[in-house]
């Protein structure tokens, strides 16, 4: 179950437990983890109910709601979706059935996408800071809504992923972002992938025909006038 601000007394002790992990360790949050889930999004979650308290004292009740809402969508993003890809990627052998366990876990960060509201920049500085779970859930969040891509960073993951699981998702999101892109943008991708379908994955039979399939769109869109 996601965790919620209007869960009752537990949240209330969790986001209590949050305040004092920050004001006890500031910038040193960077680097550890609470709860299963990485402290960053927590706090992030924190800052922004702190942000929404001032909001409300100023009278601008309309700021504090969003504030508040964003905070809430944080604290259900930080906990089971990067705990569970956590988990089910540290806990399987590698084959076809952890690859579809950690598929139905980036099935749960498409449907918060689609479902709530995120701030881009957000789910960018995941994408391009965070840990693996961060990442991976990012390019989901991004397949699903398109207000959250980033060509930049995308093109980034697919030529630096840190798994081979990643880089799929990384080319999966391109392949859905194609009618959006510029011929500039088109060719750079097109360049990207013939690099890295040489040499990262010619014997991944996955990546090598999503990779055909995004070649192929890409001509298309370029011979087109």
């Amino acid at each position: 179950m996601f965790l919620t601000p209007n869960s009752g007394s537990g949240v209330l002790l969790a986001f209590g437990g949050i305040l004092l992990v920050l004001a006890l360790l500031g910038n040193r949050i960077e680097s550890l983890e609470f709860g299963g889930a990485t402290l960053r999004l927590r706090a992030a979650a924190a800052e922004k109910y702190a942000l929404a308290e001032e909001s409300e004292r100023r009278g601008d009740g309309a700021t504090a709601s969003r504030l508040r809402e964003e905070a809430q969508v944080l604290l259900e993003a930080a906990g089971p979706i990067a705990a569970d890809y956590r988990s089910v990627r540290g806990s399987m052998q590698a084959g076809p059935e952890r690859t579809w366990e950690m598929e139905k876990v980036l099935s749960q960060a498409r449907r918060l996408a689609e479902e709530q509201s995120f701030e881009p920049a957000e789910v960018l500085r995941w994408l391009r800071e965070g840990d693996d779970e961060e990442r991976v859930t990012a390019l989901a969040m991004m397949q699903a809504n398109r207000d959250l891509r980033n060509f930049e960073a995308t093109l980034e993951a697919i030529e630096h992923s840190r798994s081979a699981f990643e880089q799929y998702h990384a080319m999966l999101l391109t392949s859905r972002m194609i009618d959006e892109l510029d011929s500039t943008q088109l060719r750079r991708l097109a360049s990207v992938i013939k690099s890295q379908r040489g040499l990262r994955f010619r014997l991944d039979a996955d990546r090598w025909q999503l990779s055909g399939h995004i070649l192929g769109h890409v001509d298309e869109r370029l011979s087109t006038p």
